[in-house]
């Protein structure tokens, strides 16, 4: 059982590492209401750099949360993911102070 603990902590590890890289969960977000083309997505995440965008939606394919046929969609797996995101919206809400 120890081992098996560690196995599943090393891969919490690892999602956190992929999900903690910037422009990550902004993708996935961008991506929620269907498939973006690069260019789509680049517009929709003011500020990140082509080649930025290319290696992040790269390690996104990798980890099978994302997939690109005619434009980047969510898999199953990262339309699974999402259902984290309004129990963190419902935190910032509770804990974080409004911008001034």
């Amino acid at each position: 059982m120890a081992t098996e603990e560690r196995a599943h902590g090393r891969a919490v590890t690892e999602v956190f590492e992929l999900l903690g890289k910037r422009w990550q969960l902004r993708i996935i977000w961008e991506l929620r209401t269907g498939a973006a083309t690069f260019r789509e997505l680049q517009q929709r995440c003011d500020g990140v750099s082509p080649s930025v965008l290319a290696a992040r939606l790269q390690e996104l394919r990798d980890a099978a949360i994302i997939e690109h046929d005619d434009g980047y969609r969510l898999t199953a797996a990262g339309d699974d993911l999402l259902t984290v995101y309004q129990p963190i919206s419902d935190w910032t809400r509770k804990w974080r102070s409004p911008e001034p």
